[in-house]
C-alpha cells in the first residue's frame, strides 16, 4: 500500500465521537478528588483495556473490533485513589507515531501497507488489536485481543512484548479467557481461518501453556468472542457468523451472517473425552454470564442477541440476558429469557466462575432518549434465586462494564464492591463508582474524579494487591 494508495481517512461516527471519542495524552495522577468515602479495605488496582486510535483511523472503523488499545488504571489503597494510562504499544502504533499518522487500515479494509512504507518486517502485516480485554494471571498482565498473542504489560502499564505462554501457544489465545478459581488454571481457546479452526488449551497456574487440542466438528471459520467453563466442560457457543475470505478478498465482507444454520454449542471435556454437541435455533452473543454443572446437565447463562447487530445490518434488535441448560447425553437444549431487560457486559463475583452464581451485574437502559447513541446509562442486578432485578441509574451518565472488587475480610460470595467507570454526557468527566454490593440501588460509597475523560470500552478486571 503506498503513500498514493492509502485509504481515506474515516468519517467520525457515533463510536469516535462523544463518550467514545479516543484520548490520546498518558498521564499519571496521584491523590484523586474522592466525593464520600473509598472502602480502606479496597487495596489494588481496577485496570481496563479498550479500543483507542492513535491517530485518526484511515480506510474503515468498526467497533468493537477496530482500536488501539489503552490500558486505564485506577489504584485504590487506604481510602485514596491515583489514575495512570498507556497505549499498549505494538510494532504498528511504534511505526505510525514515528510517521505522526495512521498507517494500516480498519478491520473492513483490505489494504495493507508495503515494504516502501513501514520496512521488509512489517510489510504485508494487519494491524494487532490488543485492545479487548486485561487480565492478570501468574503474575503477567496480560493486554488481550479477540485471538492473537497478547502483549505483556510492565508495573507502570509499558509494553514489554507478546506472550506465547512458553512457546507452546505461538497463535495466541482469545479475548475472553477464564481464570478457573479451583485449579488456577487459565483456559481459552482460539479460532482461525484455517482447519482445524477452532482450539482449547489450558494454560497452567506456572503460566507455561498446553499444546492446542482441536474441537472436532467444527467445518468452516467461525467467530466466537467469548466462552464459559465448569468444573468439567469447556463451553463454547457457534453461532453462523462465519468468515468469508474470497468475499473480503473481492473487497466485500470478511465476516458472514447465516441464520438458516442455526446455531451449536460444545460441550468440550476438560479431561479429554470427546466433544458433546448441541443444537438449536439461531441465535448470537457476545458474551456469557458464567456456567454449571448440574445433575448431569450445563447451566449456561449468556446475554442473548436475535443477531451481532454491529455485524449484521438488519432491524433494531434488543439483548436480553437468557439461560441454556444443556443436556449432554441427548444434545437438547432448552432456552428461556431470566430477565426481560436489555443488557450487555455481564460480570459476576469471579470467585464462583464454573460454579453456581446468585447474582450477576450488567449494563442496561433505562428508556431515556440519550444524547449519543450505542451507550448504556443503568446498571442491572439480577438475583438467581429471588428472579428480580436492581437497578442503579445516575442521571445523565454513560456507564461501562461493571466489575466485582471482593471483600478481602469475607469468603462469602457476592461480599464486596461493584466499580463502575461513568462519563457525563454534559461534561465529558469521567468517575469511578463504588457501589456496595449488598445494596448496589442505594448509589456509590465513593466517587472518584479521574484526571481524564475515559472513552467508554470494552473489558478490565479488579487486580488485588
Amino acid at each position: 500500500m503506498t503513500a498514493a494508495a492509502r485509504p481515506a481517512p474515516v468519517v467520525p461516527g457515533p463510536y469516535l465521537t462523544g463518550p467514545f471519542a479516543p484520548v490520546v495524552a498518558e498521564v499519571d495522577v496521584a491523590d484523586l478528588e474522592v466525593a464520600g468515602e473509598l472502602p480502606a479495605d479496597l487495596d489494588g488496582s481496577y485496570v481496563r483495556n479498550g479500543p483507542n486510535p492513535r491517530f485518526s483511523p484511515i480506510g474503515s472503523y468498526v467497533f468493537p473490533l477496530d482500536g488501539d488499545g489503552m490500558l486505564h488504571r485506577v489504584t485504590l489503597s487506604e481510602g485514596r485513589a491515583r489514575y495512570d494510562n498507556r497505549f499498549v504499544r505494538t510494532p504498528m502504533v511504534r511505526a505510525e507515531e514515528q510517521a505522526g499518522h495512521a498507517i494500516w487500515p480498519g478491520f473492513g479494509s483490505a489494504g495493507r501497507p508495503g515494504a516502501d512504507e513501514v520496512g521488509p518486517e512489517l510489510a504485508g502485516t494487519r494491524r494487532q488489536l490488543p485492545d479487548i480485554n486485561v487480565i492478570r494471571h501468574h503474575g503477567t498482565l496480560l493486554a488481550l485481543a479477540e485471538c492473537d498473542r497478547p502483549y505483556r504489560m510492565g508495573p507502570e502499564l509499558e509494553t514489554l512484548g507478546q506472550e506465547t505462554f512458553g512457546d507452546a501457544l505461538p497463535a495466541g489465545i482469545c479475548a475472553h479467557p477464564k481464570l478457573d478459581p479451583r485449579t488456577g488454571e487459565m483456559i481459552a481457546f482460539s479460532y482461525t481461518f484455517g482447519p482445524p479452526f477452532l482450539t482449547w488449551t489450558t494454560i497452567r497456574p506456572d503460566g507455561t501453556g498446553t499444546a492446542p487440542v482441536p474441537v472436532a466438528g467444527i467445518e468452516r471459520p467461525s467467530m466466537i468472542h467469548d466462552m464459559a467453563i465448569t468444573a468439567r466442560y469447556v463451553v463454547l457457543v457457534v453461532a453462523p457468523l462465519y468468515f468469508d475470505i474470497a468475499a473480503a478478498t473481492a473487497g466485500g465482507s470478511l465476516l458472514s451472517w447465516q441464520p438458516d444454520d442455526g446455531t451449536r454449542i460444545a460441550l468440550v471435556p476438560r479431561d479429554g473425552g470427546p466433544v458433546r454437541w448441541c443444537s438449536d435455533s439461531v441465535f448470537w452473543l457476545w458474551h456469557t454470564v458464567n456456567a454449571h454443572d448440574e445433575g448431569g446437565r450445563v447451566v449456561l447463562d449468556y446475554v442473548e442477541w436475535p443477531r451481532p447487530a454491529e455485524l449484521a445490518p438488519g432491524p433494531p434488535v434488543q439483548p436480553r440476558l437468557a439461560r441454556a441448560v444443556l443436556d449432554p447425553a441427548t444434545g437438547h437444549v432448552h432456552r428461556s429469557t431470566l430477565a426481560d431487560i436489555a443488557a450487555e457486559f455481564p460480570r459476576i463475583d469471579d470467585r464462583l466462575l464454573g460454579s453456581a452464581h446468585a447474582v450477576s451485574a450488567s449494563v442496561t437502559s433505562t428508556g431515556r432518549e440519550l444524547p449519543h447513541p450505542g451507550c448504556w446509562d443503568a446498571l442491572a442486578w439480577y438475583d438467581t434465586r429471588a428472579g428480580t432485578v436492581t437497578r442503579w441509574a445516575p442521571p445523565g451518565v454513560a456507564l461501562g462494564e461493571p466489575v466485582f472488587a471482593p471483600d478481602p475480610r469475607s469468603d462469602a460470595p457476592d461480599a464486596g464492591w461493584w466499580l463502575v467507570l461513568g462519563t457525563r454526557f454534559d461534561t465529558g468527566a469521567s468517575n469511578l463508582f463504588v457501589l456496595p454490593a449488598a445494596d448496589p440501588a442505594s448509589g456509590p460509597v465513593g466517587t472518584v474524579r479521574l484526571p481524564v475523560r475515559v472513552p467508554l470500552g470494552l473489558h478490565g478486571n479488579w487486580l488485588p494487591t
